[in-house]
């Protein structure tokens, strides 16, 4: 059976979850709905399952239950590569450990170096480090305008859309492009997405990305500048909006062809 934790961000209009489990009841797999509040993963009753993580709130509890529950069970996104995602930091790591073009970015307690990153780029983008949805990212010029430390800041690269491309299994499968006038290009922050075809560089960076971070499936983010592609980040519990590819389909296959896997 595949144990299904949903998105705690769904709504009737935009159901993440809802849209897979009728692509798991169209191929007659058999599913059943997680609450990890409601479980206590040390006597869980769980084993050797497959656990598709839609969601989870960005709490130590749901991560430590996670992370519990996948010591006896195959858990999809691992526990480890949603803390990852989670984490601009470390995904930023990752990125640059494995060679993937990622604007200059700089992680900082120290007031000074923070004003010497900001003098050396003139407009750097300030982002939460755990945000989600484009919430609490700014544009910032001036050192006033920093505000209270640590600081994770990456180089402003000039824009009027970005492109989000989900990989699944390693394999970039739809993108789309998000067009806005503001900063942020997420839907959720008003921006507009429309499918795009994934050309051959957007795919090696794609890829490339997934495989730096070890997810089974992820959103990631890209801008272009004159140089190419470049990625800003990398969502592991991602939206779909938009993409012509039918990706709850391809997820759901994905999640029975891993179950039966497990049973053979």
């Amino acid at each position: 059976m595949i144990r299904i934790v949903p998105k705690p961000t769904d709504t009737p209009d935009d159901n993440s979850t809802g849209a897979v489990i009728q692509e798991l009841e169209r191929a007659g797999a058999q599913y059943g709905v997680l609450d990890l509040g409601a479980i206590d993963p040390l006597d869980s009753g769980l084993e050797n399952e497959l656990i598709w993580v839609c969601g989870i709130r960005q709490d130590g509890h749901q991560f430590e239950t996670l992370s519990v529950l996948a010591l006896d069970n195959q858990v999809i996104n691992t526990p480890e590569s949603i803390v990852t995602c989670a984490s601009k930091v470390m995904t930023s790591a990752l990125l640059i450990q494995n060679g993937v073009r990622t604007p200059r970015t700089a992680y900082l307690r120290s007031e000074t170096q923070a004003n010497d990153f900001l003098s050396r780029h003139g407009k750097v983008v300030y982002k939460p480090l755990y945000g989600y949805d484009g919430n609490g990212i700014r544009l910032v010029t001036e050192p006033a305008e920093l505000g209270p430390g640590p600081w994770y800041l990456q180089e402003y690269v000039k824009n009027d859309r970005d492109f989000r491309v989900f990989v699944l299994g390693g394999e970039a499968v739809g993108a789309i492009t998000r067009v806005s006038d503001s900063l942020m290009h997420n839907i959720h922050q008003g921006g507009i997405g429309m499918p795009v075809t994934i050309d051959e560089e957007m795919r090696a960076i794609a890829e490339a990305s997934a495989s730096a971070i070890g997810i089974d499936y992820c959103g990631v983010d890209l801008l272009r500048d004159a140089e190419g592609y470049t990625v800003l980040e990398v969502n592991g519990t991602p939206n779909w909006h938009c993409m012509a590819a039918p990706i709850p389909k391809l997820l759901a296959a994905y999640l029975i062809e891993h179950e039966r896997g497990m049973r053979a």
